[in-house]
């Protein structure tokens, strides 16, 4: 054991001293360089770190590099648009409709300026899958402007992930023709343009309620429409031979149309909703809806981004005349539509007193309706007695006693001599909600209502801005009267005095309805009240015959 130790020492030490002298250590690399500062550099060909832009380019760049020296804004202004555009990301950062004001009477400004510090800013590059090792949204990309200045160029490259951008307006044009396109080593990489934080006008009261992304599917003739709520567990995509997709608020939208294959049909196109808390105000975040459009590594569509007017849609692109959403009742609400515009052209040249012709207009048509249903009423109010009378004779049975099926019997024959139709007083004024509904769907998404004033109102497609508002207290009114006038046949008085409450109700609902449907409603309710009087005053109530006893003789 003494000798093995020995010869264990020894063996070490000869490795320890022989080693360096047959085997040279090679010298260490260069220091790094070291700024002023004495903190070592990044090296050139390493990404960029997050939020800072990419740096100038050196003799050490990767070969195929693409970029520019220092980031520049610049605008370009067309007859409708005012677009600002950063070549940090070329991305764009304001985008102005010149037509349009927002709530505060400013030019409207479609992009949440506020939201521009938390999330991309619209047309930034997102990735289907994991994406290039290098953001290309940090790089500072090479611009080229186009000779008649209304075209712009984007490219950057970093030696591995190659992207292009171009954006072409026209003069007087909603239209803008976009392209993007990403290499990622020389092939194609599949990604969309977004536009997050919410869209169009941020001023007004209640604004991400009215947000959606939307697509129309061209093979089953269909609008979808994504809430915010449809991304609160993360994006959610969706891909398919649209017609257009993209983003909307209540009056405003920005839509991709994808060019048409060799059958004629859209190409396909990939829409990703997006659901971000992002400030409002200082201090105070709500979630705001985006979308990216694309899909693939060559994306070419054509982009509307401008207000929802049937006119100008149907001018641009029929195809986009879906944007406005009609309900069910498209078929009243469309020539309704027509009826209010040529109001306004041709007679009261205020959309306000406009909504007042058309209304009595609509329910002078509809007045017969309204005059057989009074009719029944009046007559099953004049067989109250005998109805009466019927119920107390058989007062106490069941739903299952035999007997029950003779008093059944005996009403029908009450209302067969008298010729009462027990349904007479509901199916007309049935028959009028499909117009009162048509005409609500006008109101809401008609953008002529939009900044429209009348008496002290200053806009009809907002609630009234005064302290008390006016006309929903004055509908509240009619209302009470309207029900006061109005016979109720068979109702118990417990019944009667539950629904003299119901206005006080339907104050909560119209206080936050807009100006020009409260304004509809009233005025339907006036012209109701002036009908009521005069049926109530021109006919009383019909004297019926009471059945008797059978005066038949025994044989």
């Amino acid at each position: 054991m003494e000798r093995n130790l020995f010869l264990a020492i020894l063996l070490t030490g000869l490795v320890v001293f022989v080693w360096p002298f047959l085997f040279k250590t090679p010298p260490p690399p260069p220091a790094a360089a070291t700024t002023k500062s004495g903190q070592s550099s990044q090296p050139v060909n390493s990404a960029p770190t997050q939020g800072a832009p990419a740096p100038a380019a050196t003799a050490a760049d990767l070969p195929g590099q693409v970029h520019a020296d220092q980031a520049q804004e610049f605008t370009i202004e067309t007859d409708l648009y005012r677009v600002r555009f950063s070549n940090h990301g070329g991305v764009v950062l304001s985008w102005v409709l010149k037509n349009y004001k927002d709530g505060r009477g400013q030019p409207l400004e479609l992009v949440n300026q506020l939201a521009l510090a938390k999330v991309p800013a619209p047309f930034s590059i997102v990735f289907r899958s994991q994406g290039s090792a290098a953001d290309p949204n940090l790089g500072l990309y090479k611009v080229e402007r186009t000779a008649d200045g209304l075209g712009v160029a984007f490219e950057y490259s970093d030696g591995r992930t190659s992207v292009k951008k171009t954006f072409q307006f026209a003069p007087k044009s909603y239209l803008v023709q976009v392209s993007s396109q990403v290499l990622d080593n020389g092939v194609l990489a599949p990604h969309g343009l977004l536009w997050r934080g919410g869209f169009g006008d941020s001023t007004v009261v209640a604004a991400a309620t009215d947000e959606h992304t939307l697509y129309y599917d061209e093979p089953n003739s269909k609008l979808n429409i994504n809430q915010i709520k449809t991304a609160d567990k993360g994006p959610v995509a969706t891909s398919g031979q649209y017609s257009f997709a993209g983003l909307e608020d209540k009056y405003f939208a920005g839509v991709a149309l994808p060019g048409a294959n060799s059958g004629g049909a859209s190409n396909g196109i990939e829409l990703t909703t997006f659901s971000d808390p992002v400030p409002v105000q200082p201090g105070i975040e709500e979630k705001r809806i985006g979308a990216s459009v694309g899909g693939s590594g060559l994306n070419t569509f054509t982009l509307y981004v401008g207000p929802k007017d049937q006119d100008v849609l149907r001018a641009v692109n029929p195809k986009l005349e879906q944007l406005i959403d009609w309900g069910w009742f498209g078929f009243l609400a469309k020539p309704l539509f027509a009826a209010l515009n040529w109001t306004v052209d041709h007679l009261t040249h205020s959309y306000g007193w406009a909504i007042v012709v058309v209304t009595v207009f609509i329910n002078m048509v509809l007045f017969p309706l309204r005059l057989t249903s009074m009719k029944s009423a009046k007559k099953m109010q004049a067989l109250q007695p005998q109805i009466k009378a019927i119920n107390e004779k058989y007062k106490g049975m069941t739903i299952t006693d035999p007997r029950k099926t003779e008093q059944n019997q005996e009403m029908m024959d009450l209302y067969k001599k008298n010729g009462v139709n027990p349904a007479g007083g509901c199916v007309p004024m049935a028959l009028q909600i499909p117009f009162f509904i048509a005409f609500y769907k006008v109101l809401y998404v008609a953008i002529e209502m939009r900044g429209a004033s009348w008496l002290w109102v200053s806009d009809l497609s907002q609630p009234e801005i005064t302290a008390i508002r006016v006309l929903p207290i004055i509908l509240i009114v009619t209302q009470f009267l309207s029900q006061k006038l109005t016979p109720n046949p068979g109702m118990d008085p417990t019944q009667q005095k539950m629904m003299l409450l119901m206005p006080l109700g339907l104050c909560y609902v119209f206080w936050f309805l807009s100006a020009g449907t409260v304004l509809y409603y009233l005025t339907s309710n006036t012209v109701s009240i002036v009908q009521q009087l005069f049926l109530n005053r021109g006919s009383a109530a019909t004297q019926l015959a009471v059945a008797g006893p059978s005066t038949k003789k025994k044989k």
